[in-house]
């Protein structure tokens, strides 16, 4: 419970203290956007990390050289925890936003660090506001942007990391109007640190690995028809293989 409260705080204490620097990045934003995104996520990464070590989050990545380093991508991941989002941003080097709920604009303040690190709210009902979000999310990809998208749609509550939910199809257009790559990406351990036993935030070895590009256009046309299906099966798999490592690690305690 102290972990808890220590995250609880340290959130609620950045939002506050931070309104004079959302200020000043608004004036930067004006005059350079792309400065006052780099400076809102760097200070959004630090936050998230200082987050991290107090929840006793330690962090594998694996694959980390299949990120373009000069190209946007869409990363496309397994949802299972807040973490996620936590770990996503403090692993990615380049630029990049998520694609979150709607209803994430009902909290001020994080929303505004939200927009300012290029996060998309996705409305699940209306589909022409929901095509709206795709657009910009396409915008962004064509300016250098990176965007993660979680496919499922909401966060899976299954007892297993492999039983995801099915892919959205819908959700990979970006990727294929944009013509960018998609790295699917598999991340075991992070409903460990909080959803797993709410209220309380305990210590977790998280593994996050990123796999290696699809071009959608490149594919099959089978495959490119289930584009999500085909990128839900090649995470399965890394997902796979981050359980036998796992069982690995129980057996050297």
């Amino acid at each position: 419970m102290i972990r808890f409260i220590l995250v609880a705080l340290s959130v609620i204490l950045f939002l506050i203290l931070s309104i004079p620097i959302l200020i000043a990045e608004w004036i930067v934003g004006k005059v350079n956007p792309e400065k006052r995104d780099w400076q809102s996520l760097r200070i959004v990464k630090s936050v998230f990390k200082y987050l991290l070590a107090v929840a006793g989050v330690k962090i594998t990545v694996k694959g980390a050289e299949n990120i373009p380093q000069d190209k946007a991508v869409l990363f496309v991941g397994n949802h299972r925890g807040y973490f996620d989002i936590l770990v996503g941003y403090v692993t990615v080097p380049c630029l990049m936003g998520f694609v979150a709920k709607k209803e994430m604009l009902r909290y001020p303040l994080l929303k505004d660090w939200m927009h300012n690190v290029n996060c998309l709210f996705l409305d699940r009902v209306n589909m022409k506001e929901g095509l709206k979000t795709i657009l910009t999310g396409i915008e962004k990809v064509k300016h250098g942007i990176s965007i993660w998208i979680f496919p499922e749609g909401t966060r899976s509550r299954t007892e297993s990391v492999l039983e995801m939910l099915p892919f959205k199809e819908g959700s990979l257009k970006i990727a294929e109007k944009a013509g960018c790559a998609v790295i699917p990406v598999a991340m075991t351990g992070t409903a460990e640190v909080f959803e797993a036993h709410i209220p309380f935030i305990r210590p977790s070895h998280v593994i996050i690995q990123f796999g290696e590009p699809i071009y959608i256009k490149e594919l099959p046309a089978e495959q490119k028809k289930f584009s999500g299906a085909y990128t839900r099966d090649k995470i399965l798999e890394m997902l796979q293989e981050q359980l036998k490592e796992r069982e690995g690690f129980s057996a050297e305690k």
